[in-house]
């Protein structure tokens, strides 16, 4: 693989368990002292089939039908800053969809995302929301996002829990819903708001991928729309 496609690295600890990758059990319990990279990779995500524990990074349970307690909703992003007003959200993944994490102790990045990251921060009001802790994912995004794309962040407690799944409710965000796009390569991730959807192929590890670049022009154009139902029904439609 490619040196530079490596985000971070680290070597385990003799002895240690191997990192976990996304949907895994929760690692052994860390040491005390550890530098910054060595507890982004202790703490990748706990099995996705149950909620969190704890006061911290636990998502909310909604009711069967999906909805939410009218006490818990709240907006999750802060006022749209003056020079993104005029700019549609776009809600963007990170495990699997911008980079890899590996059993190997490495954070992979997918091809060409630093050109994607670069442009998409230019044409939209860029927010990352990952399923994954707070405490793996924020360190990977300081390390990948160097332009400063991405407006905000958000992690697993930002989700809702519903039916086994940690689900993106894109109606929380505080953003008006025919203004707001999400990249995700898991169609659970976006159940409640499909037609805002903009799946990607799950990435792993093909160096040969060209799939983030090849959506720059569509995305190029997307930028420009007032409402982005009719497009992204129209590019489902030619898919």
């Amino acid at each position: 693989m490619e040196h530079q496609s490596i985000i971070a690295q680290v070597s385990r600890e003799e002895g240690s368990a191997p990192l976990q990758e996304k949907g895994t059990q929760t690692p052994a319990k860390k040491p005390r002292s550890r530098s910054i990279l060595q507890s982004l990779f202790c703490c990748l995500c706990r099995d996705e089939g149950e909620p969190c524990a704890g006061a911290t990074g636990a998502p909310l349970l909604v009711e069967e039908n999906g909805a939410l307690p009218k006490a818990a909703v709240k907006h999750l992003l802060p006022e749209i800053k003056p020079q993104d007003a005029s700019k549609l959200c776009v809600v963007i993944d990170l495990d699997e969809t911008l980079v890899h994490s590996s059993f190997k102790v490495y954070v992979l990045k997918r091809p060409h995302v630093d050109e994607f990251l670069k442009r998409m921060g230019e044409l939209f009001e860029c927010v990352l929301f990952t399923a994954s802790l707070a405490k793996y994912a924020d360190p990977v995004a300081d390390l990948l996002d160097k332009w400063g794309a991405f407006r905000a962040r958000l992690f697993r407690e930002s989700c809702v829990f519903h039916r086994g799944n940690y689900v993106k409710d894109l109606s929380r965000l505080g953003r008006d819903l025919r203004r707001i796009i999400i990249v995700d390569n898991s169609p659970a991730s976006y159940i409640f708001h499909p037609d805002n959807a903009v799946p990607v192929a799950s990435w792993f590890d093909n160096m040969a991928d060209t799939e983030l670049l090849d959506l720059l022009p569509f995305f190029e154009r997307l930028s420009k729309v007032e409402d982005v139902y009719a497009v992204l029904k129209k590019q489902r439609t030619n898919s």
